[in-house]
């Protein structure tokens, strides 16, 4: 059984706030995966970088949560991601990260026009849409290398709709097949541009999907202990209030006076405690942002320190997508039909797939996420857990007064459970424990603008790649216009911008 320590508190990560410096090499403003990346990425390169994190712990949006004391454990963001991290993780991290990387073997859907399992990869995907679907071989195959053979260099004009009019006419079904676990996975529409599909549509198909075998909580503890062993300073609950600018280039952070003002129920309800060096300022020669790419420019930093033509481009920017997720944790002794659930299950009643539906505050399609011992095999009792998340607009809980806001988390409790039942028949008196999150719980907590869960949408890859022309020695690193896909494509930006800093350092 992994050690289950305080850790998740922040509370060694706070006692580093003693030894903080003036200045650093580089200061990586949050711990997302691309944040972490980054800085494990710089430090290994001899670099001295300093890590923020405004939360009490790390992880960002790759993060958990416990209740009940330690009874429970619930991941926010631990789904599913293409093979390529498994590479990822061995070159950038280390090997015994790598190898807790395991294969997700079913991968279920359920709504009007179909039911299927799937092993989730092209081998699989290529027999249902010929023998389920009744396609002709070639226009699989013809549809597959396309999709693999696009790239961030390729035609942005083409449409995901335009691209499935061109192989798939008429065929709402297959369309169904193909893209509901790609808007899943991160917030795509029809009308986005076909590479950023495709991109990611291939990097699953290469050999499906796969999870971390052990939890959130072991993975982002395996990855501090190497950014550690590295020598990244770390510091939480030390929220970053503002990027200095001196003679026309990043120099350093500015730490806000308050922490993060939100109760802390794994604290017993208590407030996470204030970073002893709020209202700190530190110095750097380069920054790093691994905040949302609008908040880093018109936030963090100002407009006022940008040229006319960078601010324009970074106001054309929208930002992607939120979500809602409803945690479930059965209690000891009761168990999931693992034939029936599978790993992940795709759910609708929708007549088909509709970017609106799916976004609407009226859920119609969600995606159960089954966490089985097997999963999580470290937790002591033989525990099952399910989340299940849906896309959200961020306008549709935001401004709710709090009567109605939490009565519109009961619906979304009680609708989840009432979904879950056609599966787990009687799922309510197996539950111990049931809790949702909304867009507002995601802005809390990350302070992503509009609670995104995926960023921006792609023309914000090249605002952020731009960055540091338009103010030298500011970089930035996330989810924008979505490099691969999720917990993936942060790890390898990451790579990409500590790589982009080596070269400005050196």
């Amino acid at each position: 059984m992994t050690d289950r320590t305080d850790e998740y508190t922040g509370a060694n990560d706070r006692a580093d706030a003693a030894a903080i410096q003036e200045h650093y090499d580089v200061i990586v403003i949050g711990s997302g995966l691309a944040g972490m990346t980054s800085a494990n990425l710089l430090a290994r390169s001899g670099h001295k970088v300093l890590l923020l994190e405004r939360h009490y712990k790390l992880g960002g949006l790759a993060t958990w949560f416990h209740r009940n004391g330690q009874t429970h454990i619930f991941d926010v963001s631990l789904h599913g991601f293409p093979v390529g991290m498994i590479k990822s993780c061995r070159r950038y991290w280390n090997a015994e990260v790598a190898n807790k990387i395991v294969q997700l073997g079913c991968i279920k859907f359920d709504n009007p026009q179909f039911t299927l399992s799937t092993t989730f990869d092209r081998a699989d995907f290529t027999r249902l849409l010929i023998e389920k679907f009744h396609l002709p071989p070639e226009t699989v195959s013809q549809f597959f290398d396309t999709a693999r053979n696009m790239t961030h260099y390729g035609d942005e004009k083409m449409t995901t709709r335009e691209l499935f009019d061109r192989f798939f006419p008429n065929r709402p079904d297959v369309v169904r097949l193909i893209m509901e676990p790609i808007t899943y996975a991160n917030g795509s529409t029809l009308e986005d541009p076909a590479l950023t599909y495709g991109i990611v549509f291939s990097n699953f198909m290469s050999k499906g999907c796969y999870t971390f075998q052990g939890g959130t909580d072991l993975f982002v503890k395996m990855l501090r202990e190497e950014m550690l062993k590295n020598g990244v300073t770390i510091l939480t609950n030390a929220p970053v209030e503002k990027i200095l600018v001196e003679n026309g280039r990043a120099a350093g952070v500015k730490i806000a006076e308050t922490g993060l003002d939100i109760p802390v129920p794994e604290l017993g309800g208590r407030r996470a405690n204030v970073c002893a060096l709020a209202g700190k300022t530190i110095h750097a020669k380069a920054v790093v942002s691994n905040a949302n790419l609008l908040g880093t420019i018109f936030q963090l930093t100002g407009q006022e320190h940008f040229c006319a033509d960078f601010i324009d481009s970074a106001k054309a920017v929208r930002l992607n997508n939120s979500s809602t997720q409803v945690y479930m944790a059965l209690a000891e002794g009761e168990t999931l039909d693992e034939e029936v659930c599978g790993d992940l299950l795709f759910t609708s009643v929708a007549p088909e797939f509709k970017t609106d539906l799916l976004l609407s505050k009226n859920i119609t399609s969600r995606t159960f996420s089954f966490y089985y011992p097997k999963t999580r095999p470290q937790i002591a009792e033989a525990r099952y857990y399910a989340v299940a998340s849906a896309n959200a607009r961020y306008e549709d809980w935001a401004d709710l007064p709090a009567e109605e806001y939490q009565a519109a988390k009961k619906d979304l409790i009680e609708t989840t459970l009432d979904t879950f039942e056609k599966y787990q028949p009687g799922i309510r008196r197996k539950l111990a424990f049931v809790e949702a999150a909304t867009p507002r719980t995601f802005r809390a907590y990350t302070d992503h603008w509009a609670g995104a869960s995926f960023g921006t949408k792609y023309e914000g890859l090249a605002v952020s790649r731009a960055l540091p022309n338009a103010l030298p020695g500011l970089f930035h690193t996330g989810s924008v216009g979505i490099i691969m896909s999720g917990w993936l494509g942060a790890v390898n930006y990451g790579v990409i911008v500590a790589n982009d800093v080596d070269a400005f350092l050196l």
